[in-house]
């Protein structure tokens, strides 16, 4: 027995919609492992110069420091807490860096 034109094109929409999810998980995938890959590549390395990064724990604040050309990072969430330091906190902060 042959399907009819509606069946076929049902069983055609179905098969495309398996192969479409298939390839999205495919996607996601790769699109998981590349960005490991980038974050084992990048992780703790300068945005600046790419060398090593130093990260110092000040009152509970990590603040990241490039061994080369010393510039100061701060991660998500950490200027906040910068800025809720009074004065001379911000001051002692900074003076930990200073040569």
């Amino acid at each position: 027995m042959k399907p009819s034109e509606r069946e076929a094109e049902y069983i055609a929409r179905m098969e495309y919609e398996k192969r479409k999810k298939l390839e999205e998980e495919k996607h996601k995938k790769l699109a998981e492992e590349e960005k490991k890959r980038l974050k084992d590549l990048h992780y703790m390395r300068c945005p600046k110069c790419g060398m090593e990064m130093i990260e110092i724990d000040y009152k509970g604040i990590k603040v990241d420091k490039c061994s080369e050309c010393e510039g100061i990072w701060l991660d998500a969430g950490e200027l906040e807490a910068v800025a809720k330091l009074e004065k001379t906190g911000i001051d002692k902060l900074f003076g930990v860096f200073k040569k």
